[in-house]
């Protein structure tokens, strides 16, 4: 605290930003790309982009979709029913598989679940969708990363958020002018213009940054902090007695099957009174316990709306009669609803597409706003090497070590999700675990972008991999011209579509990468001059020292 508290706040920004820096660029990333998740997995699946978009009622769905499951899944012990949406125009049908017989090899977990796509306004499956995790695996990787236990990911990226956390409030007690700075940008100025980035990144979207952190660790409090409720419920059955009373709604208790085969009720009159209890909301879910059973019961879930909150009422009812046996979560307590506001804030599938585009702009901010940090910090530190860069020497190991990283992450990122979607249509379909195999693309990808820029940290990398991104990109709309059913002409005709959205938005993030790349040639010419010039009065013994500036190898 010599230096002063301000100096010190400064100190603690810079280091809780540069530490984890690289794991929160590939999670705003990853976690920007999810607001449209559902978008990118339609976009993932070009066999389904034929399917109407015309509106079929959510009971005409339903009906179909239990016709379905009755004839391809009599027997399982549960269905699962995901109805059609305005992002989604098929039903997605999901069931349990009855265990195999005694004495034969069990089911892995991916044999257990049987699933088929419906095409509501035809009531008959549609053509089998290829094998993907589509939009699911960027949601997956910004929290559970990937090749390693689902625990250990969630410990490293909570406490790589409290560091997060950390930076964001220090760095607003540091610029003390920052809304002031927000309207400054100075261009051509090296470290002054990447601060000017940085700062007009941060300021844009800051209340976001601060709500997308926050409620980032909300989603996992209890993991984080289980010390209260063990205390507090030590004597009266732990955490699960905790949260059966604070999420008090829909009871987990396991049915058993009573053994007597009994023909299910209609499920329209289900819907259509579970929709006038919830005031004309649609239902969104339907989950079938034990399905043609006498102890059958329907579980309907009212679909993701306006509400801010993530937790969703549902209604259960007998399935053999149809009667109502209880509607939960209609109030909640305080404490749960609280977290609960957080959590739908944090997902933000309440939105409508406007403000899920707003929501994605800002986590674009949120990825620029880390990048810009990363540079600013090696620009600040290579200033310390100038003497030394031009005598021809070289850096120490921690700069080159973070251009290293800088590079493999900043623009060997955007290239492992591009070619994540390249995989996607290029990989033959009868590829075995092909959702598998695509991801292992991603990460092949990356792996050799940051490589490569760990052995090579040179502006000219820089723009390789940039420009392989930008051509990745911009090409991704001719690539689903030429490999999906429904060119970007046919899915404009089809009304609002995630194909035609997806296809424009990939094609503006190839012509923002293209302009990294013009900004990084006018660097590295800039730089070559200096160099040059700096040369000559080198060899002219009257010529005045040069100036050698932040950009040079930066």
């Amino acid at each position: 605290m010599k230096d002063g508290f301000r100096q010190s706040m400064a100190w603690l920004h810079t280091w809780s930003g540069l530490l984890v820096g690289w794991v929160l660029f590939m999670v705003f990333m990853a976690g920007t790309a999810s607001y449209f998740r559902d978008e990118i997995t339609v976009w993932m699946k070009p066999e389904l982009h034929g399917l109407s978009h015309a509106r079929v009622p959510a009971a005409q769905s339903a009906e179909a979709s239990f016709g379905y499951l009755q004839k391809h899944a009599a027997d399982s012990p549960r269905w699962f029913i995901t109805l059609p949406t305005e992002r989604e125009a098929s039903a997605n049908l999901f069931w349990t598989k009855p265990p195999p017989p005694k004495g034969t090899p069990p089911l892995s977990r991916r044999e257990r679940l049987g699933r088929a796509t419906l095409d509501p306004a035809t009531g008959e499956a549609s053509a089998a969708a290829r094998e993907t995790r589509g939009g699911e695996f960027f949601y997956r990787l910004h929290f559970d990363l990937h090749y390693m236990p689902a625990l250990w990911a969630r410990w490293i990226v909570g406490l790589c958020a409290m560091f997060m956390l950390v930076a964001i409030f220090s760095g607003i007690v540091t610029h003390k002018r920052i809304f002031k700075d927000f309207f400054t940008f100075r261009a051509k100025k090296g470290q002054r213009s990447w601060l000017d980035a940085h700062n007009v990144t941060a300021v844009l979207a800051l209340p976001y940054h601060a709500m997308i952190t926050y409620t980032g660790l909300v989603t996992l409090m209890f993991m984080y902090m289980p010390w209260g409720p063990q205390a507090a419920y030590k004597d009266s059955g732990g955490t699960q007695a905790f949260f059966a009373e604070a999420f008090a709604g829909n009871p987990r208790d396991q049915l058993k099957p009573a053994g007597k085969p009994a023909p299910m009720a209609p499920v329209a009159p289900m819907l259509a009174q579970a929709s006038a209890h919830w005031d004309g909301a649609a239902v969104g879910r339907i989950t079938v316990n034990l399905p043609n059973d006498a102890n059958a019961v329907v579980v309907l879930r009212r679909a993701d709306g306006p509400r801010l909150s993530y937790e969703q009422p549902t209604m259960q009812f007998n399935g053999v009669t149809g009667t109502l046996i209880g509607a939960f979560g209609d109030t909640t307590r305080p404490a749960a609803e609280t977290r609960s506001v957080l959590y739908g804030l944090h997902l933000g599938r309440f939105g409508d597409p406007l403000v899920r585009a707003l929501f994605f702009l800002s986590g674009l901010a949120g990825c620029l706003m880390v990048a810009t940090g990363l540079l600013l910090w090696a620009v600040k530190e290579r200033q310390k090497f100038a003497k030394t860069l031009k005598q021809g020497g070289r850096v120490g190991f921690g700069l080159r070590l973070v251009d290293g990283l800088n590079l493999g992450a900043i623009a060997g990122l955007p290239v492992a999700m591009a070619m994540f979607f390249w995989a996607n249509r290029l990989l033959p379909l009868d590829v075995a675990d092909r959702g598998e195999a695509e991801i292992t693309c991603f990460f092949v990808a990356w792996g050799a972008t940051a490589v490569l820029g760990l052995l090579r940290p040179t502006l000219r990398m820089w723009q390789a991999q940039l420009a392989l991104g930008a051509l990745l990109f911009a090409l991704l709309p001719v690539l689903n011209a030429f490999t999906g059913p429904a060119p970007l002409t046919v899915s404009l005709r089809s009304g609002p579509s995630a194909v035609a959205g997806f296809d424009l938005v990939s094609f503006a993030l190839g012509l923002g990468l293209a302009g990294a790349v013009w900004i990084v040639e006018r660097k590295r010419r800039k730089s070559l001059a200096t160099k040059t010039a700096s040369a000559g009065k080198t060899n002219n013994p009257t010529a005045p020292p040069a100036l050698v500036t932040s950009e040079q190898g930066s």
